[in-house]
């Protein structure tokens, strides 16, 4: 795909590409690496969503607001979108990350997207990144249902479950893998009277419970 197929597929085109090449160097490649861009990636992503948030629900307490862009911010959010992009294939890490898999990595995809965010804020503007986000963000801003996604995935089945007087999932590690500071989760979440075993994954044993009750939400109604 290249730079300027990934910048296609962000919908930016790059007055400096240098600032696109710069927000896809991991720090252990070289310098100028993308955690600078990264910084300011994420406020303009929050600030990006938030904007959008506010017009789009007018009716909508703070709190709710919150926990709408909360969702749609966290790494694992970020993780999907960048996989969407191809966004790792263009990643230059150090020999020891890409031996590792960080062209995979979850934090890795997640801060580097963040960075062409900022890359695009630097080369463009507000306006340009943060229309950007909303391109990229725009299936998942159509499928918002506030009532329903402010809860969590954990909550959201338990209520479901306790609706139905049926027992409350278990959640049990699988599997713990990567270095201490980068560790990978792999949870199970268990539908025992149901006969559902859903499996997720995560930075965090939360996250990976979490993806882990999505995924046992999207069994029980597919």
């Amino acid at each position: 795909m290249g730079l300027a197929g990934l910048a296609a597929a962000v919908g930016h085109r790059f007055a400096d590409v240098d600032l696109l090449r710069a927000a896809l160097t991991h720090r252990s490649h070289s310098s100028p690496h993308n955690e600078r861009l990264e910084f300011l990636g994420d406020s303009v992503l929050n600030c990006a969503i938030a904007a959008e948030l506010y017009r789009r629900f007018p009716d909508l307490p703070e709190g709710d607001l919150s926990r709408l862009r909360a969702n749609l911010v966290r790494q694992d959010s970020l993780h999907r979108l960048a996989l969407e992009l191809g966004l790792g294939a263009e990643l230059q890490l150090g020999e020891g990350e890409h031996k590792s898999g960080g062209q995979a990595r979850p934090s890795i995809l997640a801060d580097a997207l963040e960075a062409v965010f900022g890359a695009i804020f630097i080369d463009a503007g507000f306006a340009a990144a943060s229309a950007a986000v909303l391109r990229l963000y725009a299936a998942r801003l159509d499928d918002l249902r506030p009532g329903q996604a402010t809860k969590d995935a954990k909550t959201r089945l338990q209520e479901w479950l306790q609706g139905r007087r049926q027992p409350l999932p278990k959640y049990t590690t699988l599997a713990t893998s990567g270095a201490a500071h980068n560790q990978q989760f792999e949870v199970a979440c268990d539908l025992e009277k149901l006969g559902i075993r859903a499996v997720g994954t995560g930075s965090s044993r939360r996250l990976a419970e979490q993806t882990a009750a999505e995924n046992a939400l999207k069994a029980i109604a597919p």
